[in-house]
């Protein structure tokens, strides 16, 4: 029996420097670094200048942290998420992987956040 494996093709469409002739021989390995830089949390321009505004700085350990359980949040079905972390909440869009606003954790004590479906805390 043949097994046809044009299907991947899709998911290395996108993939850098690959040349059409070895896209049949693309490895697992190389789909799944694919999907991993496409995981990265992109940052509105809006949520930018209230990061700014409110001197809220995130380690790369937080960030990544970050991508990791909004990643797993979007797998459980979450789209909008509130995401508490020692010094901010961020508003971040799940399936779009984009962080759409930022306040500091003691703005939020006196804040109503609507629209999300699920919420993220990370201490």
């Amino acid at each position: 029996m043949k097994i046809n494996f044009n299907h991947v093709n899709k998911y290395t469409a996108n993939l850098p420097n690959i040349n059409v002739k070895e896209q049949n021989n693309i490895s697992f390995k190389d789909i799944l670094a694919n999907q991993l830089i496409d995981s990265h949390l992109k940052i509105s321009k809006h949520a930018e200048e209230r990061l700014n505004q409110r001197n809220i700085d995130l380690s790369n350990e937080d960030w990544s942290l970050i991508e990791i359980k909004v990643n797993e949040a979007r797998q459980k079905g979450v789209n909008d998420s509130l995401v508490l972390i020692k010094d901010a909440a961020l508003i971040i869009n799940a399936k779009n992987k984009t962080v759409i606003t930022a306040m500091g954790r003691e703005e939020v004590k006196s804040q109503i956040i609507t629209n999300i479906n699920g919420a993220i805390i990370i201490n």
